[in-house]
């Protein structure tokens, strides 16, 4: 079978929620059922077949061609398959993800991999503000699973991140890891200020010297023989992070935020 392919036919000027189009939803559907589906666009409704051309019947490989910035919520609570994106996405990508694969071949928007729990995301491009963080007003942002970037990243990466691991082939911009309470971020590029602003656990992991505040102490050189356990594990990617040359064990240490529990660390290559 061919993959399920959406071919967008138009740019709507409104938002689109894209998330009755993932894969645990569409089995068992034919494709006139599909079809018929109804998108909130704005304030109206509309059905796939307005906006979309369909082929393609494998439904556990969905392709979005000529996808843009305002179709927002792709791979929303995924539960399995793969979603392959050729475009940009716009915001809520592969929120509350449970399982599987979203390759993105452009950018997306704000709030991507947001509570996300389990699976790969992989974007080839920049991603917007609030990467794996909480959504407005909760306080467990991403879960587990893996998210790949390999350009930029905006503010607020990891934000209240509960689990999982983050890397970034690039920058990022202010409160990286701010809240964090568990996992990993690693940044290959330069960082924007108040990195780890109220962090209370986990592990940043950069390539390049942050500017941090006060409330990060200084624990010296060490040279930490987990990082290559850890680098081993970047292997298995399509990222710069599996290349094994920029496998590292000797880091610069920071503790904190010590105006929370301060069990937090950032690890800096020496």
């Amino acid at each position: 079978m061919s993959a399920l392919t959406f071919k967008l036919k138009t740019k709507p000027d409104q938002r689109v929620d894209m998330s009755p189009l993932v894969c645990q939803l569409l089995v068992d559907k034919s494709i006139d059922e599909i079809r018929a589906i109804k998108l909130q666009c704005g304030k109206i409704l509309i059905t796939v077949d307005e906006l979309f051309y369909l082929s393609g019947s494998d439904v556990q490989n969905i392709i979005i061609q000529n996808s843009f910035e305002k179709l927002d919520c792709i791979g929303k609570g995924l539960e399995g398959g793969t979603i392959t994106v050729k475009g940009n996405a716009g915001a809520y990508l592969a929120q509350e993800m449970q399982s599987g694969i979203i390759k993105v071949e452009g950018n997306a928007d704000m709030f991507a991999a947001c509570e996300m729990k389990k699976g790969q995301l992989i974007i080839e491009g920049n991603v917007g503000d609030f990467l794996g963080g909480a959504l407005i007003g909760n306080k467990q942002g991403m879960k587990g699973g893996t998210v790949i970037v390999k350009g930029n990243a905006g503010d607020r990466v990891g934000d209240h991140m509960r689990r999982g691991t983050i890397l970034i082939e690039g920058n990022v911009g202010d409160y990286c890891g701010s809240r964090m309470t568990a996992g990993t971020i690693a940044v290959m590029g330069t960082t924007g200020g108040f990195i780890g602003y109220a962090m209370r656990r986990g592990t940043l992991l950069l390539w390049q010297q942050p500017v941090l505040s006060a409330t990060f102490e200084d624990c010296g050189l060490h040279s930490l023989s987990f990082l290559f356990l850890l680098f081993n594990s970047f292997k298995r990617y399509d990222s710069k992070f599996a290349n094994t040359k920029i496998a590292f064990n000797r880091v610069q240490r920071y503790s904190g935020d010590v105006s929370e529990i301060g069990r937090g660390e950032i690890l800096v290559k020496a």
